[in-house]
């Protein structure tokens, strides 16, 4: 493998071309207009732009990367996440063009792509699940009464999406049929595809989440949890590794499923699957993410293990060199979401010109950025500017580093859910481990970010006019 097309943009770009480099493999970057002056076109041996702004004529054209890479005698498409990096048919191309897909085969994309065919295929496997339906619903009496037997509240979920879409929770029976119609109706809209199912509501879960790695001769390992409960419109925006809660036993069973779902539909590469985690500490499977995930820096950090390294040896048909006794956790990471959003006005997106933009460095800082000082963010693309990674001995070291590092953090001219992060990691239910999904809805409003905001600006100016006034004395010494 000489050389490697990333088909993506920003951080991730950046990210996998940095290891490809060490590898001694020669990069290609894909880019649209909007991204012509853009980091990552910089950073790789080949920049090739593909089409306008919009993602689905340039980011999501496979056709139009297959001609690229074929054009320039490429190897290997790295498809980092998001985009067509999920895409069973652009896998598929890929190997119809004989360049190697750095990711699973179409068929493990396919089946772990909806959420009922992923709940049929790990059934054999002995995986825990949520109680519920296991095919797609449109008949509301029938839905009623499935809801009536497994217990309100119930979920609603769509089939093939993900990121909080055609999802609905019911509280009670005369609200199903018009949460349903909701469910099916956005389901349709985001994926085109209206397929929704039912299943138990877990009350005030935990999102653990297990990454895997595995290669062509049936070698499947973990490299332990991620904790990624705090979220917002269910996405996440924290995550660590490992998480506060897990006993060994506890990490161990739910390692064990993850490589068993893993095996349920002959995975290759990196992978994660992703479970709820009850009051209780019962675990359920809640699905499996056929790629690279964002939060993967964290999993690097504790285990050690560069694993967009293990990707592209796995593509080129090596086995894995390291077995799950080699695999221990070591330390303790965190990363923040560093999104261009306004965590005033419900994280909605925050477009303009990056007037400063100054990353902050320092040893266990790291910062997976996509982004330079004086760049417009685009309009067109998931809005996130960097990760913003802290590791320490322990948790409380590296959260202690994650408010410093976000403090040295310098953004002006867009909104940044930096103050976000800073909250999260001061608030006392996140730094004793007593938290959930509902961390946001429990305990943050604009309001309490802003007065925070407020309070720190006055102390600032308080600690300022100390200087001043000292400074002023200073001066006034006679010689």
């Amino acid at each position: 493998m000489k050389k490697i097309l990333v088909a993506n943009r920003g951080e991730i770009a950046i990210r996998v071309m940095k290891t490809a480099q060490k590898m001694g493999i020669k990069t290609v970057a894909v880019f649209s207009k909007a991204d012509r002056d853009a980091p990552h076109v910089k950073y790789a041996d080949e920049a090739v732009c593909i089409g306008e702004a919009p993602s689905n004529q340039s980011y999501l054209r496979g056709d139009k990367i297959i001609e690229v890479a074929k054009s320039l005698q490429v190897d290997a498409i790295h498809p980092g996440y998001g985009f067509l990096s999920e895409n069973a048919s652009f896998s598929e191309l890929c190997e119809t063009h004989n360049i190697i897909f750095i990711g699973p085969k179409p068929k493990a994309i396919k089946i772990m792509g909806s959420k009922l065919a992923a709940k049929e295929a790990v059934k054999a496997y002995n995986i825990p699940m949520v109680p519920g339906v296991e095919k797609a619903i449109t008949d509301v009496n029938k839905a009623k009464a499935i809801a009536t037997d497994i217990g309100f509240p119930i979920l609603i979920k769509a089939s093939a999406g993900g990121g909080g879409k055609g999802m609905r929770i019911v509280e009670k029976a005369s609200d199903l049929e018009s949460q349903m119609n909701r469910a099916i109706s956005e389901a349709t809209s985001a994926f085109g595809d209206g397929s929704v199912f039912i299943e138990k509501y877990v009350a005030s879960p935990r999102h653990i989440e297990i990454q895997v790695m595995a290669d062509s001769y049936g070698n499947v390992i973990h490299f332990f949890e991620r904790e990624c409960s705090i979220q917002r419109r269910h996405q996440k925006v924290v995550e660590e590794a490992p998480s506060s809660i897990l006993t060994e036993e506890l990490r161990n069973d739910m390692g064990q499923a993850a490589i068993r779902v893993a095996k349920a539909c002959d995975y290759l590469g990196a992978g994660t699957v992703e479970f709820l985690l009850d009051a209780d500490h019962n675990f359920y499977f809640l699905e499996m993410n056929t790629r690279l995930q964002v939060e993967h820096p964290v999993s690097e950090l504790i285990s050690g293990v560069d694993l967009v390294e293990l990707q592209i040896k796995i593509a080129r048909g090596e086995p894995l060199n390291i077995t799950q006794e080699d695999l221990s956790i070591n330390g303790h990471a965190l990363e923040l979401r560093v999104y261009a959003e306004d965590p005033m006005n419900d994280f909605l997106p925050s477009v303009g010109t990056l007037e400063v933009y100054k990353v902050p460095k320092g040893k266990g800082i790291r910062v997976d950025n996509g982004f330079e000082e004086d760049m417009e963010i685009p309009i067109y693309y998931d809005p996130m500017l960097a990760k913003l990674i802290t590791y320490g001995k322990t948790r409380e070291e590296a959260i202690e580093l994650m408010i410093q590092a976000i403090e040295n953090y310098q953004i002006k001219g867009v909104q940044s859910t930096l103050a976000f992060g800073k909250f999260v990691c001061e608030h006392e239910a996140f730094r004793s481990g007593n938290f959930d999904t509902h961390f946001v809805k429990n305990y943050y409003s604009p309001s309490i970010l802003e007065e925070q905001i407020k309070d720190e600006s006055k102390l600032a100016a308080l600690i300022a006019l100390n200087q001043y006034i000292k400074d002023q004395k200073t001066l006034r010494l006679p010689n």
